[in-house]
């Protein structure tokens, strides 16, 4: 699949991944370009690559960074340049499982001083038009379809494990 679609109403889109080794994924996106790699912190995987929860901080991170500038560039603004860092804190939920509690997201566009009305402007607008963080924040349904493919071993487990 080649360049990206708009994102329009309706519109789906796929991502695709691929287990490498341990708990590495390959992540193809439809869109041209290479895998992205994806990797848990030890002691699970060798960290080859960001983990979910860092992807999601940098998608919502991405999301209002990008929202934000096409707000300034709609009103003729742009910045001389825009940094932005997201801070994710983690806890355990009543089962004891890790969850993501928070993300804090800081964006520091720096812009000319006849700016600055536009971008005051900007900022009372631009996050309800990040869909990823307001997403988030309402909550995705996720339905989750599992559909294993059952092979029949050549040798026996027992076998597999002594080799």
């Amino acid at each position: 699949m080649g360049g990206s679609m708009p994102v329009l109403p309706g519109h789906r889109f796929q991502v695709d991944l691929k287990l490498s080794e341990n708990y590495a994924f390959d992540v193809e996106f439809g869109v041209d370009g290479e895998a992205f790699r994806m990797d848990e912190p030890a002691p699970l995987g060798e960290e080859t690559g960001p983990n979910a929860a860092r992807v999601l901080a940098a998608a919502v991170g991405n999301c209002l960074s990008a929202s934000l500038i096409f707000c300034l560039r709609r009103g003729k603004v742009e910045p001389i340049s825009l940094e932005t860092r997201v801070e994710g804190e983690m806890v355990r939920d009543e089962d004891g499982r890790l969850r993501i509690e928070r993300l804090d997201v800081s964006i520091d566009p720096r812009i000319h001083e006849e700016d600055r009305r536009r971008l005051e402007h900007c900022l009372e607008h631009f996050e309800s038009f990040c869909i990823v963080t307001q997403s988030v924040r309402a909550g995705i349904d996720v339905q989750v379809d599992v559909t294993a493919e059952v092979v029949e071993d050549e040798a026996p487990r027992s076998e597999l494990a002594a080799v």
